[in-house]
């Protein structure tokens, strides 16, 4: 491990490394001094001194907007590593168990029909809902085998899908290309509002994860063997589930759709850092952020118009899913 303190360190500098790279690229050029004198005077001699329209474009453009993404980042990946460690599969994320496609289908009805019902509650409940579909239907033979696993999480989000097709199909014209939009998975709205919703979110979500990732090396090693060790399996499961299924569901309601973070990032710090969730889950969420910053930051660069992040994670997540599939995973979870 003393061989990898170089990488790891870089992993868990990546956020702000690449924070960094992406205050500088933007549609409106600004130059290198520019962003650097309107950063320094904003934080040091106060708003006054920045009151110009290329002060606005840094502290509420471009700013909330590298923040947001890496908030997503750290909700999307940190959920895929914990709940492949909790399900003993190294294929499963967020997005393969159902709850985005929950979360999403809980803020269209919030968007479409409920307006009086917050898109986070009704994210947080209809995500809920879809993971314990997905386990109950991956555990109706008894023991939970990753094939029907994926297969159950595969049913439950065309299901939830097609619903949310049903509530497209059903709203008021005016918001559905808001929501159309929005289910591609972008950051361009992305405000200080939606900033703080996230980062508490990720605080109260990611918190209990991230101080039981001793429990989940124990967990990940088999019900069993868990046992034998005095973990309370399907309690702490329950609790690492919830939890993971909220910060998952907050980011679905202010980002929309954003698929294979969750599987690529934990995957690749795997292979880098071992199956360990003392170092995996941190770095989990440290390259979750910076992939996603980097994500959304081509996203915005690679022409005039805008593409929804969530193609560029798509385009990327696919061949990598491929890949995984070819490879056969021998040797990184047992059972």
């Amino acid at each position: 491990m003393r061989s990898k303190r170089p990488v790891v360190w870089i992993v868990l500098l990546s956020p702000i490394l690449a924070g960094m790279f992406s205050i500088f690229m933007g549609a409106y050029n600004l130059s290198f001094f520019e962003v650097l004198s309107i950063l320094f005077n904003g934080i040091f001699k106060g708003a006054t001194q920045v009151s110009r329209p290329e002060a606005a474009i840094i502290f509420d453009i471009r700013l909330p907007r590298i923040l947001l993404a890496g908030l997503v980042g750290v909700a999307l990946s940190g959920s895929g590593a914990a709940l492949q460690g909790i399900f003993r599969n190294p294929l499963v994320d967020p997005y393969l168990l159902g709850i985005s496609a929950g979360a999403a289908f809980g803020c269209a009805v919030s968007i479409g029909f409920l307006p009086w019902i917050p898109v986070q509650v009704s994210a947080f409940f209809f995500g809920m809902l879809a993971v314990a579909l997905t386990f109950l239907m991956a555990s109706a033979q008894g023991e939970i085998l990753r094939l029907s696993l994926v297969l159950s999480g595969v049913v439950v989000s065309s299901f939830f899908t097609a619903m949310l097709s049903i509530v497209k199909f059903m709203v008021d014209p005016n918001r559905l290309q808001s929501i159309v939009f929005w289910l591609m998975g972008s950051f361009s709205l992305s405000d200080w509002r939606s900033v703080r919703i996230a980062f508490l979110g990720v605080v109260i979500g990611m918190s209990p994860v991230f101080f039981m990732r001793w429990r989940l090396n124990a967990i990940s090693m088999g019900d069993d063997e868990a046992r034998a060790l005095g973990v309370n399996v399907r309690m702490e499961r329950m609790m690492l589930i919830g939890s993971t299924s909220l910060v998952v569901s907050i980011a679905v309601s202010v980002s929309g759709i954003i698929g294979w973070v969750g599987l690529m990032v934990p995957h690749l710090i795997r292979m880098m850092s071992g199956p360990d969730h003392k170092m995996l889950l941190p770095l989990s969420i440290a390259g979750g952020a910076a992939f996603m910053i980097l994500a959304d930051t081509i996203s915005r660069g690679m022409s005039n118009l805008e593409i929804p992040v969530g193609i560029i994670t798509a385009i990327s997540g696919a061949p990598f899913f491929m890949y995984l599939m070819r490879r056969g995973e021998k040797g990184l979870f047992k059972g």
